[in-house]
Formats: structure tokens, sequence, C-alpha cells
């Protein structure tokens, strides 16, 4: 029962903070390019609104510095609530700002100020929750434990994409932008009061609370994991940088996409996301479940090496017709990119030592994820000058897979090789076992 709520409590901060994040992905292609960034040429004003959505995740680094530090000084509890409020409290004031028909220029100005809040909280909260997942866990089971939290990208994504939908079948096209595109991000406060009532009856992780028993906490974690872990931090950023491109563009920038190059409905091009998300929410846990038995790493590898394989293929089928763009989505996202990022969390928690693994964990994150987030305006200059060309985008991607597949060829098997401390201890006593046995063996 204790185990059940602790996952409760990383699952239900996570739906919301991924909601929250890609309601604004979702909203920037639909309504912020033209309500906020109004220009002449459609293109432009897509590029500037898209600037502003890499704008969050370059704000994430921060978040992680602030919040790992918090997180590895204080305690996970304490730094998970508050970027549950930071998150949540933006997309909710988001949803209340007048446009720049209304106000001029200070309508935008407001927007990415929130916008940048978002990215802060939503850099200490992701690697808050996975090891709020793993820490808790303990040996055999840490795979599934650390896939958890992964749901709630596919849920959170679900639920945004799903509110979008509701809200435009139900008004016209211009009562949807008047005010229709506000109603999801006022329905984040609700969110908020339950997850923060589920997070406050958790306790903090056995990890966090040895480490502070035994006075092994570090003044200064982002000094200290530069120190000592640069190493995996430079290796969590290299593994994240293929799928991350891949993923924001299959997530977010496929519907400027598919509505601007491929002339797809927008009701099309969010189903058929919704659609690959939902088969996410079936594949994080059983891949996080098997990889407790066969490891991270080969489903890792396997993932990258069916994407590379898969990327060419993928652009050349959805511009056919609805069901190949459905089938190639549900594929590439929901079965392959689902089981790569399933492992992700618990792969990348198991580079770190306890006392500076959140800082480590989020830092290394997030600095992908900053560089990542930058994909779209790559990718609008791309269209342009390329059109929808599955080589010109194909290459793109494949180039980054490489990068990511490459490293994780080098990268420790972390059955073998992790820093969890329960593991440690577990193999100091099978070899303490093993001697004993030898011992025994030799006298008889």
């Amino acid at each position: 029962m204790k185990k059940a709520k602790i996952l409760m409590a990383s699952l239900v901060g996570s739906i919301i903070e991924w909601y929250d994040f890609y309601l604004y992905g979702t909203a920037t292609g639909l309504v912020f390019s033209s309500l906020f960034f109004p220009n002449h040429d459609p293109a432009v004003s897509i590029l500037i609104a898209f600037a502003t959505f890499g704008a969050g995740y370059a704000a994430r680094p921060i978040g992680s510095i602030i919040f790992g530090h918090m997180g590895d000084r204080i305690g996970r509890k304490a730094s998970l609530m508050l970027t549950l409020i930071g998150m949540g409290g933006s997309s909710f004031l988001i949803g209340l700002l007048p446009t720049y028909a209304q106000i001029g220029i200070i309508a935008p100005a407001m927007l990415v100020i929130l916008r940048l809040l978002q990215g802060i909280a939503l850099g200490g909260e992701w690697g808050g929750a996975v090891l709020l997942a793993t820490e808790s866990a303990g040996k055999g089971i840490r795979g599934f434990f650390g896939s958890v939290p992964q749901l709630g990208v596919p849920i959170g994504l679900v639920l945004g994409t799903f509110s979008f939908t509701i809200i435009s079948a139900l008004t016209t096209e211009a009562q949807f932008m008047a005010w229709g595109w506000r109603i999801p991000f006022l329905f984040s406060i609700v969110l908020i009061v339950i997850a923060v009532w589920i997070r406050s009856g958790i306790e903090e992780t056995p990890e966090f609370q040895r480490k502070k028993e035994q006075g092994e906490l570090v003044k200064i974690p982002v000094v200290e994991v530069f120190k000592y872990n640069s190493k995996d931090i430079f290796r969590l950023i290299g593994l994240k940088l293929g799928d991350g491109f891949f993923n924001v563009f299959l997530m977010s920038f496929i519907l400027v996409y598919a509505t601007t190059y491929l002339d797809y409905s927008r009701d099309t091009a969010l189903l058929g996301l919704t659609l690959s998300c939902a088969t996410m929410i079936i594949t994080i846990p059983l891949v996080g479940y098997l990889s407790d038995f066969i490891g991270r790493k080969i489903i890792y590898t396997g993932g990258l090496v069916a994407m590379i394989v898969l990327t060419i293929p993928y652009f050349m089928a959805i511009p056919i017709n609805t069901t190949w763009f459905f089938t190639m989505q549900i594929v590439l996202l929901g079965f392959v990119w689902g089981a790569i990022f399933a492992t992700q969390g618990t792969l990348f928690s198991e580079l770190f030592p306890a006392n500076v693994r959140y800082t480590g964990l989020s830092l290394g994150y997030q600095i992908a994820a900053a560089i990542v987030g930058f994909g779209p305006m790559i990718w609008t200059a791309m269209g342009t000058n390329f059109g929808a060309s599955p080589f010109a985008f194909g290459g793109f991607m494949i180039a980054s897979l490489v990068v990511s597949l490459v490293l994780i060829l080098f990268a420790p098997d972390t059955r073998v090789v992790t820093m969890y401390e329960d593991d440690v201890e577990d193999k100091v006593t099978s070899l303490n076992n093993e001697v004993k046995e030898e011992q025994a063996v030799k006298l008889s």
C-alpha cells in the first residue's frame, strides 16, 4: 500500500507537469502564433512562437540546478511540491492572458515569462518524480517503478490534446480562437489541488534518508557532480539527444508539419497524436517491467536501432493518407520511442550516487532538453526551404540518433554497474557468501 501511494504521487505530479508543458506545445502552433505573435507572413509567426516554446526548454537546466540542489540538500518531497505549484500556476495564468490585439507587445512578453517559469519548474519535476519512484523501489523492480512516472508524458499529453480536441469540436473556429483555447489552461488549477493533496502524504525516499542520517549530504551538489561525475552528465546529454529531437517532432511539431505541409486538418493531426500517446500508456510499463529482467541497455540500444531504420519510411509514409499517418505515429511514438523512454529514468539515475543524484539526473537530462527544444525552429526553416522532404527531415533525425547509438554502446550495463546502494550491498553480500562457500569447500 505504501509503495502504491508513492507510485501514485510520482505519477500524478508527472501527469500534471506534462499536461501543462505539452498544452503549451499544442497551443503554440494552433493559437499563439496568430494571437500573440501576429505577422503578415504565417511562417514568421510560427517561427517566433516556437522560439518561445524553445525558451521553455532552455529554462529547464536552470530549474534542474535550483530544484536539484533543493532535492539533494533538503529532500525530494519539498522540491517536488514547489515544481508542481510553479508549473501548474504558470499554466493557469496563461489561460488568463490578454492577447496582442488587446494590450500589444506586453502580451507576448508576459507569455514568454510564464513559459520560462514553466520550464524552470519542469526542470526540477522530472528527475524528482523518477527518484521518488526508483529510490523507493528496491532491487529487482526498479525498472518498472522508474517507468511509472514516465507514464505522465503520454497521459498528460493525451489529456492536453483531448481537451483541445473536445473544445475544438464544441466551438466554432472563431469561438475557439476567442476563448475556447483558454479552458484547458484554466483547468490546471483543479489538477494542482489534487496532486498537492496526494504528494503531501508521502515520506522521503529511503536512499535520501540514509544519506541524511549518515551525514553524507553535500553542500553544493552541482559542484560535486561536475567534480566527480561530469563524464556521466555528458554521457546522459548525448544519450538523450537522438530520441529527444524525434520526440519533440512526434509530440509537438507534428501538429504544424501535418497541417502546414501535409494538408491534414487540425483534428486529424490531434487524433494521430492522441492515438500514439494512448499506445505509449501500454508500452511504457510493460517495457519497464521487462527491463528488470534483460537490462535497460539492451532495450535502449534496440529502440535506437529501430528508430534509425524506420525514420525515412516514416517521413515517406505519413503524407500518403490518414491510415498511414496514424499507423506510423503509433509505431514510432507509441511503440519504439515509448520503449526507449520507459528505460530512461531508471537507466540515467543509476549513473549517479544518491547525494548528487537529483542534480546529476536532472541537469544532464534538461541540458539535452534545452538543445532539442529548439528543434521546431530548425524544422520550420527546413520546411520553408525544402518542404516536407523525407530526406531532409529524416537525415536530420538519423544524424542525432547515431550519436546516441554510439554512446549507448559504450555506456555501462547498469545491471552490473550501478550507483544504487542496495545493489552494491547485495553484491558485497553475494561476494562474501561466495568466499564463505569456497572456504567451506576447502575445509571439507
